[in-house]
Parts: C-alpha cells; structure tokens; sequence
C-alpha cells in the first residue's frame, strides 16, 4: 500500500478475510510466558521470536497488521533491517502501542486509568517516523455488581479520546481498545451492560475530542460471562449478544471492529468470531480481529524457543491467522482443525516439504 492516509489504512487493516497480530506485550509479559516454557528471555530471544512471527511466509494473505511494543519497533531483524520494514516487506502494516500502563484510580478501590498522555505528541511522531502507520491504547474495566464505577468509566474514556485526538493529529489511525474483563462472577448480561454503558462513553468522549471515527478501529471485548460464572453461554448466544451491543452503541461511521480474544482460547475466540459474521441483519463494519494470545500461543509453543523449530512456530501461526481469515467472513469450519499439517503450511514451506 502506497498511501499512508488515515482513513485508507483503517480500510487497509479491515481488508477482506484479514485481520491484526497484537504482538505488543511489555518485556514482563512476554517473559512470563516464556518462563511457562522454560524459555530465557533476553533481548535477543524476544527478537528471535517477534521476526518468526513477522516473517512467516504467506501470513499476509490473512494479517493486515501487527502491534509493536517499543522495544521491538527499535529491533532490527537477523538481516540487519527494522522489523518495522521486515513486516512492511510482508505487505503488513507496522503499528505500535503507546500507553504506558493501567495505575490505580485515586479514589477507586480497585480499578484503574491507563496512564501515557503525557509526551504522548512526541512519541506517536517517533513512532509515525520509524514506520508505524497506527497505534493502539488499551483501557481495562473490571467488572463486579457494582462496578465499574462512573469515575473509572469517564476517565477512561476520556484518555481514549484525547489519545485518538493525538493520533490523528500525527496523522497514524487509533485503535480504540475498551476492553471488559473476562476476570469475575459476572453474567453474559451482566457484561453486555457494562460493555454498552462503556462504548456510549468511550464514543462520547471520541465526539468531544474532535475525532474522525472513518479514521480509527474499535477493539472491543465480545460479550462474554465472567471466567468464574457458573454459566458459559454457548457460542451462538456470545455472538447475538455481542451483535446486539455493537449494533446499540458504535456508530455506522466507524470502518471496521476488531475484536481482542480477551483470554479465549485460540480455537474458542475464532469460533465466537465467525458466528457473529455468519449472523444475519446489518453490519456497517467490517467486523475482524486482534488477536494477541489467540494468534501467537499455538506459534509459541510449537517454537519453544528452539533454532530448528522455527518454521513449526510459523506453521501454528499460519494455520491459526487462516482459521481467523475464514472467520471473518463466516467461512471457519471444525474440519479446518483438523486438517493435516502440512495442507496448512505457508506457502513455500509446503512446497519444501514436497521436495
């Protein structure tokens, strides 16, 4: 893609069948996922891992983009180029995300505000200088019988929308990331509550702030009971009522929803996915997915941290981006699971494997 106007890289992440890699987890993130495998993380072994990710060969047809932490925009890859251009190489758009974390809410037991506005202008023109083309800012809300509260939901907001505001005036698309917690007790009805009040703000304080909604992407939580709630609503009950919410609360302007996975299993998220694109009745959005743990554990743990299993990490990771890619267009059927590794195989792997 030559242009790098907002609304055309919007587009351009929506694109038909494809969706976006979130591989933007903090050095303390990744390394806890790496000690589960007994993975040392060190400078070099989060590289290693993030190239085989972006580098996967023919994982473009199905991923637009894909979210950097900043240690990572400023890598270079084993060839020597910024892994920024070794995604931009794949014809995947490079993105980057710039809070710096959810602190305690004064006042607030509990809950949080994501912080990083302050030096947020000369960061996103960084960013924007080293190739990133959108960014993302991640809002947390915990869900009980009582909260969130009404203090927590507008400071979030509002750190959404002046961050929106800021993107766009760098001219890089914001992703809106209001995300509801799977952590808890709580009911599907319960989180279908809390997630429309929460996307009436978030649009609210988008409005207040000036902000171009055909210029930005909305990463919202699906509909989902609390991990700890007696009842689990099946899939097609996730989907219309996921459906509903959005349908109530994000205005047809906006190009396209991503969905996070949220704590979903891979194989689980792609199913809530593909049944709410198989739901009939309108949909202004594109509707796809940001997939971070959905996408990348299946890759994690078939590499493993290991040189010669490289190209079994970037097979998980193809075959997962193509069951997401069928999923946005409620193509995704259980047989694709089990097909045989290697009909699932990238492109030029497949083919060295017929030699």
């Amino acid at each position: 893609m030559t242009s790098r106007d907002p609304e055309s890289v919007a587009l351009a992440l929506v694109a038909q069948e494809k969706g976006i890699l979130a591989a933007d987890e903090t050095i303390p993130t990744l390394t806890r996922r790496f000690d589960t495998l007994g993975i040392q993380s060190t400078e070099q072994s989060r590289r290693t891992y993030r190239e085989m990710l972006f580098t996967c060969p023919g994982v473009s047809e199905f991923i637009s983009g894909a979210i950097m932490y900043d240690e990572t925009i400023r890598q270079k890859s084993s060839s020597g180029s910024p892994l920024s251009k070794a995604l931009a190489a794949q014809g995947i758009l490079p993105g980057i995300k710039v809070y710096t974390g959810a602190k305690p809410l004064a006042g607030s037991p509990g809950e949080t505000v994501t912080e990083g506005l302050d030096g947020l202008r000369d960061r996103l023109s960084e960013y924007r200088s080293m190739g990133a083309c959108f960014a993302k800012w991640r809002a947390v809300i915990r869900v009980t019988e009582t909260l969130p509260s009404s203090g927590c939901v507008s400071a979030n907001a509002h750190a959404l929308g002046r961050y929106a505001a800021q993107c766009q005036e760098q001219e890089l698309v914001p992703i809106v990331e209001p995300e509801v917690l799977m952590d808890g007790s709580h009911t599907i009805e319960r989180c279908e509550q809390v997630t429309g009040n929460i996307l009436h703000a978030v649009f609210h304080a988008l409005f207040e702030q000036g902000v171009t909604l055909e210029a930005i992407l909305l990463k919202p939580n699906m509909v989902l009971a609390g991990k700890n709630c007696s009842r689990q609503a099946p899939v097609p009950e996730v989907a219309t009522a996921t459906l509903r919410c959005l349908r109530r609360h994000v205005p047809a302007a906006v190009p396209g929803i991503v969905f996070l996975s949220g704590g979903q299993s891979a194989r689980l998220a792609t199913a809530h996915l593909n049944a709410i694109n198989q739901l009939p009745g309108p949909k202004p959005w594109k509707i796809s997915f940001s997939y971070g743990r959905a996408l990348q554990d299946p890759a994690l743990e078939a590499w493993h941290g290991r040189e010669d299993n490289l190209a079994a990490g970037q097979r998980a990771l193809y075959h997962r981006a193509r069951s997401n890619g069928a999923a946005c267009a409620g193509k995704y059927i259980d047989e694709m699971e089990a097909a045989s590794q290697g009909a699932d195989d990238p492109p030029d792997r497949q083919e060295l494997r017929d030699d």
